[in-house]
């Protein structure tokens, strides 16, 4: 199994420095959260990229994700969502990375599956010149693998598949077997977190929560990726990530080697 980690958890922090903490903690990748406040989003010109791809390879770490924020079910034209998606796809291009992570982002409003699906069916031959899957995250309006799957499904093409966030999929009730169950045949990667309870998802340390991790490892191949996303940036009086990396990479890789 392989494992990431999410600069959602580091915000702000130097790519110099991520590289750094992901080579002294273990970890084989990192997922790149893709906005104007981080070091890397689709506004970077092609030398800061070449410096970006410079460094993580030096280093001998991969980028994952290009994790972005584009909205693929939301209410509005398809255009500038389409637009958005595009920049990410041509960033991900160009710093090596396999994948784009997108949202759903419905908000309850009528035709969201529909917009979606039409959104991302456009954006997938574009995926595939770059050399890029996106990925729908299981997220907010459509937080349940069963929600996601029928998305991408409906689609049906290679570039699109899910990125199965198990904290919202336990949210929307389902247990991991049944998230993978459908979600296998579509299936990017994992992000795994821990939390106190449905009613407090202040990021913890793995394994000091409820959620599912070894039922949800035990699911996957020794090939799979598997991303920690400890979401610091939403709560600031969370721990800082850096103490918690080593540990947490341990705790995964014990959880991966007893499945």
């Amino acid at each position: 199994m392989k494992l990431a980690f999410s600069t959602l958890g580091v915000p702000g922090m130097p790519i110099s420095d991520v590289v750094a903490l992901a080579t002294a903690t273990g970890f084989r990748g990192v997922e790149l959260r893709a906005h104007p406040e981080e070091p890397v989003h689709p506004g970077i010109g092609a030398k800061e990229r070449a410096e970006v791809v410079a460094a993580f390879a030096a280093a001998g770490i991969e980028i994952l994700t290009v994790a972005g924020y584009a909205k693929v079910a939301a209410e509005g034209e398809d255009g500038p969502v389409l637009d958005e998606i595009r920049d990410l796809l041509e960033l991900a291009r160009d710093l090596g990375a396999p994948y784009v992570r997108v949202f759903p982002g419905a908000d309850g409003s009528a035709g969201g599956d529909a917009r979606a699906a039409r959104r991302l069916g456009a954006a997938a031959e574009t995926a595939d010149d770059c050399g890029v899957r996106v990925l729908l995250e299981t997220h907010d309006s459509h937080r349940a693998g069963v929600d996601a799957a029928r998305v991408v499904a409906a689609v049906g093409h290679r570039n699109v598949g899910v990125l199965w966030d198990l904290m919202h999929t336990w949210l929307g009730g389902e247990t991991p077997v049944t998230s993978h169950g459908v979600l296998a045949p579509h299936l990017g990667y994992v992000q795994v977190k821990d939390i106190a309870s449905a009613d407090d998802t202040t990021p913890l340390a793995l394994g000091a929560g409820v959620l599912p991790l070894a039922e949800c490892l035990s699911l996957l191949g020794p090939d799979d990726w598997v991303c920690w996303e400890y979401e610091k940036r939403w709560y600031p009086q969370a721990a800082e990530l850096p103490g918690l990396l080593a540990a947490g990479r341990e705790h995964l890789a014990l959880l991966a080697s007893a499945s």
